[in-house]
């Protein structure tokens, strides 16, 4: 890679970036070219350059959220065998992030959802379609620690991947609303009481 490239890519990357930091603080809809420009000492131009419209850059900023989501959760786990150990790692890694990073900034999974929930259109689709993957994930991981007898053969897959989303969102809710310093030691007393109603 040249370096202009080089810089091309590290140009987009920080304008992600900013609209990531944008999205955390105000919602998705508050990414504006102009907005994101003014955070990094860009003209608008320059913004629409590399990225292109509104709708690309809002499209981009959720797409490398879930990268990073995933990085940060997921991918380290897979190091964990199949079945509950790997199960186990994602939920503690994504308590985790809940806790370090989420709590600070903001999910635009969970603000993202609540800010479209109600609209039709492209945006809606790109996080629908992102969450959904997400969920998928983990659906899939369930269903390998019932195959490999780590939780009971009745499982149902679907119900349990609500019930930890539903926990993971009740903690992002007390760390930062309720300004709860024990919301990831809450959550992780409910995953431990949670997986063993499950176990075999």
């Amino acid at each position: 890679m040249d370096a202009k490239t080089q810089k091309s890519e590290m140009t987009r990357t920080a304008i992600i970036g900013a609209g990531i930091d944008l999205a955390s603080a105000e919602g998705l809809e508050a990414i504006t070219l102009q907005a994101v420009a003014d955070r990094i000492g860009l003209s608008k131009s320059g913004v629409f350059s590399r990225i292109g419209s509104r709708e690309a850059l809002q499209k981009a900023v959720i797409e490398e959220f879930g990268r990073r989501f995933l990085a940060d959760v997921f991918v380290p786990a897979m190091q964990q065998p199949k079945g509950l150990p790997r199960l186990d790692m994602i939920v503690q890694r994504w308590i985790v992030r809940m806790r370090d990073v989420e709590a600070k900034s903001g999910c635009i999974y969970t603000a993202g959802a609540f800010e479209l929930d109600d609209r039709e259109g492209e945006l809606r689709d790109t996080l629908l379609q992102e969450v959904t993957r997400w969920r998928a994930a983990l659906r899939r991981t369930v269903l390998q620690a019932v195959e490999a007898g780590h939780l009971r053969a009745d499982t149902d897959a679907e119900q349990l991947v609500a019930e930890i989303s539903g926990l993971t969102m009740g903690l992002l809710h007390d760390a930062r609303f309720l300004r709860d310093s024990h919301a990831a030691e809450r959550a992780q007393a409910s995953w431990t009481r949670l997986i063993n109603s499950y176990k075999t």
